[in-house]
């Protein structure tokens, strides 16, 4: 009996040998030529120990890049109050709604300061993508389970993330409230079990619309079992999330937080005519700069939306000098500006600061990290990652930029007061949109933006959501 047992490990391993030898696999000989080349590496010893025991940032950190750096700029915009996202990833949100109460505070010298709920325009982004995973699938109910795009709907049913488009198509459709009205909830601060519960039921939804399909349903039916199925999700928000507002009293506060003058009756869309002044579709352009693709093309992101009926992310593809250009246009004249950016690469977050010679991740191990903003965005190495207001730019003596800041929604007490400082460098390796009001932007520009969108499909590797 064990020298059958004997024999068939032998066999077995026979075999295992065998199938590790072949073509394409790590054979023997190639694993002892990583051996010994891992052993004429003398220093490996001492990077172990300093490694396993370390942050590597900590330990790739360049000593001679943390002296104090400059935090002068030429064309800076009012400071205003800082928000924390917390463990959201709303930070599209936060980010348009800074640019709104900015447009505000200017629109009246300063005088005045608006706060806004993100709770509220929240709760409708979440019940709007949950009608779009559902609207999709029935759409999508004659392909297979495993089609690409059937996949998309029920892979990621609902999300936090999002870009301005998101802060523009909601807020002209369902208007805004004060933060004051409608609070953050736990749910709103901490995402991730609201997400996962109401994705789990919009999977569930979405297997019973695709069978009701299948057997024949008529539209009208699929959409009357669409609408019972969203007002339980309506529940499931009112209940994290609470209510939304209809009606409210509140006054407008100055930026020392006095209120000013008497309080008055409101609606959400009432409060946002008065507020911003009218609908923000159509007043902006979205740019972005992906060197894969032609530049001063128009691009559309199919289902690249938050609500049904809204608008896809459509950008305009620039390069840097032209991107660089429409920023400091406006904040020469103190406006802030929606951007984001792939945040976490090479960022000091003790200082809140962004450059590329932060860390020497190379010399640390001995290599090198070549690819370029083109290379890394079609790998997947990057793409735009989180939301940021631009406030302020640092001009050279040649009237190009040198440092830029933003206002981050990390809270007051991280990095540089709640900003973030990046160097022109890293700007131009690691930020990926901006979106400006077209008073800013030059008419060949906007020629350029009326083109034909030429259509890009969600699963690209940069149009990943601004969370």
């Amino acid at each position: 009996m064990k020298k059958i047992l004997i024999s068939l490990c032998l066999l077995a391993g026979s075999t295992m040998t065998f199938a590790q030898q072949a073509d394409g696999g790590i054979s023997q000989d190639m694993l002892r030529q990583m051996e010994s080349n891992h052993a004429k590496q003398g220093q490996n010893k001492a990077l172990f120990n300093a490694i396993a025991s370390n942050n590597i940032d900590n330990l790739a950190q360049d000593f001679n890049n943390k002296k104090p750096f400059d935090t002068h700029f030429t064309y800076d915009t009012p400071k205003q109050s800082i928000h924390d996202q917390k463990s959201s990833g709303r930070c599209w949100m936060f980010t348009g709604f800074n640019v709104l109460r900015a447009n505000f505070a200017k629109k009246h010298n300063d005088t005045l300061r608006v706060e806004f709920s993100h709770a509220y325009l929240f709760f409708y982004d979440q019940l709007e993508k949950a009608n779009l995973m559902l609207q999709g699938v029935i759409e999508t109910a004659k392909k297979p389970i495993d089609d690409i795009r059937v996949q998309f709907f029920f892979k990621s049913p609902i999300g936090d993330g999002g870009t301005f488009c998101g802060v523009s198509d909601l807020a002209d459709k369902y208007g805004l409230v004060p933060m004051s009205v409608m609070p953050e909830t736990f749910s709103a601060d901490n995402t991730s079990k609201m997400r996962t519960l109401v994705s789990s039921k919009l999977r569930e939804y979405g297997l019973e619309l695709r069978q009701m399909a299948s057997k024949g349903a008529k539209a009208a039916a699929l959409k009357n079992r669409k609408t019972e199925m969203l007002a339980t999700i309506y529940d499931m928000l009112c209940l994290t999330l609470g209510e939304p507002v209809k009606e409210f009293s509140c006054a407008f506060t100055n930026k020392s937080g006095k209120t000013v003058g008497e309080a008055r009756n409101y609606t959400p869309q009432s409060f946002y005519r008065e507020v911003v002044g009218g609908p923000i579709n159509g007043t902006f352009i979205m740019v972005m700069n992906d060197p894969r693709r032609e530049y001063y093309k128009t691009y559309e992101v199919e289902y690249d939306r938050h609500t049904y009926d809204g608008h896809n992310w459509k950008y305009l593809n620039l390069p840097m000098n032209d991107i660089e250009d429409l920023a400091i246009a406006a904040l020469k004249d103190g406006r802030k500006l929606y951007s984001s950016y792939d945040v976490g690469k090479f960022l000091d977050r003790k200082r809140g600061y962004a450059d590329l010679n932060n860390f020497d991740y190379g010399t640390l191990f001995n290599t090198s990290f070549p690819m370029n903003k083109a290379d890394r965005i079609a790998t997947f190495d990057s793409g735009s990652t989180h939301a940021m207001t631009l406030t302020a730019v640092d001009l050279g003596n040649d009237g190009r930029p040198t440092k830029w800041k933003v206002e981050n929604s990390w809270g007051a007490t991280w990095g540089q007061q709640g900003c973030l400082i990046m160097t022109a460098e890293w700007f131009r390796e690691f930020m990926f949109r901006l979106v400006v009001d077209k008073q800013y932007v030059p008419q060949r520009l906007l020629d350029y933006e009326k083109q034909k969108p030429i259509m890009v499909v969600p699963e690209d590797p940069l149009f990943q959501v601004d969370e």
